[in-house]
Order: structure tokens, then C-alpha cells, then sequence
């Protein structure tokens, strides 16, 4: 992954785990599901390098090793970041989903627990390691985790734009990746949430989290779990709708990139206190009666210091300008 590629479109960069997606301009966003998706409208992307899959545990574990990264999730958070948290509260950790058997209201708190010693080495906490799972996406990744990856691996991380035109497959008109029905034949084609979330899970035993990678079909580009597995961290920063289509085909933004701040960032507001970036995929918690964002046009926001158990990343390479 450290090794520069041939600046062509006939790079082998696709030997090394990258898959080379064509420029062209596509419909991004989604006006029949969620406000944030909303508008639809048009923009031009140019070709770029994909990862065939998400970042690995394994692929990850050489960059730590090379490198001696150590994560946002391993590190104890220092009080003056956090002004008004409990001196107990600020110890190393991230946040790990649990299956609850009943659920009282809408409160996250119910099924999603703040782990003490949950990172990416312990995705579960405690005693949990990797064997087993070196082909699972990484998981307890924040932001700069993943940032800092790319950088190593000469790469960078996807904007938005390029993120959802790879994972639409060059399907632009349908609500998936892969056409109009979430399981087409009763198959499942990606690693989302089968039952009623939070409580109920019909996949079996020990199936409930994140599968090895390419587990599941690839998309039209040749692409794995860019919907569903993990949600995976994009470039651009947090908004809260698309801008509005341009009005003339001359205008179509191209390269549309989200470097301007989180509009709703405050420092002064301890409920917005950390700048927030785009996630994009879905991941195994997603289900049709919660979380129906298995599908390219989904987005969510999460802050740049966050680390869980259901988000990834993958990387980029664009030809020199």
C-alpha cells in the first residue's frame, strides 16, 4: 500500500487492492428518504483509485507496526477537551454495541456502551482480541486514525462525491447498489441487520457483527462492503443538506469537496463541541425498521474524535494533477 502508482488509468494499482473508477458526472443525494440526503443533484467527479474493500485489521496492524500509530481510542482523554466530564470518565476506550432484550424509548444509551479498553486491538473491550477476524474491517477508528493511515499509505481518505459515485456501481437510477430490493430473491447482499434492531437479531450466532471482507457480493465497479459491514469516514465535513442543483449544465460543481467547517461546529456548545464529518455505507446495525441508511445515497454525521464498533474507512488515490 506504501508504494507510489503509475499516474494512468492502466496502473497496476488494482494488483495492490485498488480499483480504478471512471470520471463522469452522476445525480448524488436522494430526495425519497432522509432531509439530509436532499437535493439530488448533479456532479462531475474525475477518475480516481478505489480499496477494493475497507482497511483490514491486518492491513491496519502493518501501518501500527511501521508506524507505532497509536489510536484516539487508546488514549486517555485530557480534561481540558472535555470541560465538566467526571475525572472517572476520562480513561482510554470506545464505544461498543450490545444487544439489549428489551429497549424503553428511543435512548441510544440502551444498546450502545462506552467501553473502557475497547480499541481496535479489543474491539469488544476487555479480554476480546482479533483472532479470527484480521479479514474484518477495523473498527475504533476515529477520524485521524484514519487520516493518518492514508498518509502513510501515500492515499488519501474519499470526499462524499467520490465515496457514493464507487458505491453506486454505475447503478445512479436505483436505491441500492445493487438495484430497487434490499434482499433480491430473499438473498442478502451486503452485511446489514437481519430482524427487528435493537432487540432481535436471525442471523446466526456469532454472525452478528462485522464478516470478513468480500463476504458478500461485490458491486458493478468490482467493489466490496461499500454497503453495509462498517460505515466508512469520508474528507468532507458535516452539513446538514446537499447545496442546491445548479441551475445550468455549465455550473454542475465538479469535484464537489466539503472543506469548509462543520456549519453547526460551536466550541461553545458542549453538544457541538467537535467538528463532524461525513460517513457513508451503512453498516450491520442498519435495519429497515431503524436505520435505513444501507444505501449509497445515506449519509451520517459523526465527530472527528469518535471511535465505535460499526465504523471503518477505506482509501483513495488520485491521478497527479
Amino acid at each position: 500500500m506504501g508504494l507510489a502508482f503509475e499516474e494512468t488509468e492502466s496502473s497496476p494499482a488494482a494488483h495492490r487492492g485498488m480499483i480504478w473508477i471512471p470520471g463522469r458526472t452522476f445525480t448524488m443525494g436522494s430526495d425519497r428518504h432522509y432531509p439530509e440526503e436532499a437535493p439530488a443533484h448533479r456532479v462531475s467527479v474525475d477518475g480516481f483509485w478505489i480499496d477494493e474493500t475497507p482497511v483490514t485489521n491486518r492491513s491496519f496492524m502493518e501501518f501500527v507496526k511501521a508506524t507505532g500509530h497509536v489510536t484516539v481510542a487508546e488514549k486517555a482523554p485530557e480534561a481540558k477537551d472535555y470541560p465538566g466530564a467526571r475525572p472517572e470518565m476520562l480513561r482510554a476506550g470506545s464505544l461498543v454495541f450490545h444487544q439489549p432484550k428489551v429497549i424503553d424509548g428511543p435512548d441510544i444509551r440502551q444498546w450502545w456502551n462506552f467501553k473502557f479498553g475497547a480499541n481496535w486491538r479489543r474491539p469488544l473491550g476487555g479480554l476480546s482480541d482479533l483472532r479470527g477476524k484480521l479479514d474484518h474491517p477495523v473498527v475504533h477508528v476515529a477520524w485521524s486514525d484514519a487520516k493518518a493511515y492514508a498518509s502513510w499509505a501515500g492515499l488519501d481518505l474519499p470526499t462524499e462525491a467520490e465515496w457514493e459515485l464507487a458505491a453506486r456501481g454505475g447503478n445512479d437510477d436505483t436505491e441500492f447498489a445493487w438495484g430497487d430490493e434490499l434482499m433480491p430473491g430473499g438473498q442478502a447482499m451486503a452485511n446489514t441487520w437481519q430482524g427487528t434492531f435493537p432487540t432481535h437479531s436471525t442471523k446466526p450466532k456469532g454472525q452478528e457483527r462485522t464478516s470478513p471482507v468480500r463476504s458478500f457480493p461485490a458491486n458493478g465497479h468490482g467493489l466490496y462492503d461499500m454497503i453495509g459491514n462498517v460505515w466508512e469516514w469520508t474528507s468532507d465535513y458535516w452539513s446538514d443538506r446537499h447545496p442546491e442543483p445548479a441551475q445550468h449544465s455549465c455550473c454542475i460543481p465538479s469535484n464537489p469537496r466539503g472543506d469548509d467547517v462543520d456549519a453547526s461546529y460551536d466550541p461553545r456548545q458542549p453538544t457541538i463541541r467537535i467538528p463532524r464529518r461525513v460517513l457513508k455505507g451503512g453498516s450491520h446495525l442498519c435495519a429497515p425498521n431503524y436505520c435505513r441508511r444501507y444505501r449509497p445515497a445515506a449519509r451520517h454525521a459523526e465527530p472527528e474524535d469518535t471511535s465505535t464498533s460499526h465504523v471503518g474507512f477505506r482509501c483513495v488515490k488520485r491521478p497527479a494533477a
